[in-house]
């Protein structure tokens, strides 16, 4: 399937779990006092506080786990899971991922 199909299937999930979850959300750039609109977009934002990519593809390279940090790093969000639904065992698929700051 596609990657969105996961993304809403897995947001419907949390939800009903009674989780506030924000799909898509826009994250700026803010540079000095300058908000840019950069184009970055969080796939799920959970509770306020954990970033959830999605994808679907046949490993997790290094630029999806950087891509994940950046958002972190620009979010203030300490937490994130990289998620890869196409693996056998979805636990195979699961990469957590710590902002430092």
């Amino acid at each position: 399937m596609l990657e969105s199909s996961y993304l809403k299937c897995l947001a419907y999930e949390v939800a009903q779990a009674g989780v506030e979850v924000v799909t898509e959300k826009s994250l700026p750039l803010v540079y000095e006092e300058i908000k840019l609109e950069t184009g970055y977009r969080i796939d799920m934002l959970v509770g306020g506080k954990l970033i959830v990519e999605v994808k679907a593809t046949d490993g997790l390279s290094k630029i999806y786990m950087a891509q994940t940090l950046t958002y972190l790093k620009l979010s203030n969000c300490k937490l994130g899971l990289l998620i890869n639904f196409n693996v056998t065992l979805l636990k195979d698929g699961v990469k957590r991922i710590v902002n430092g700051h």
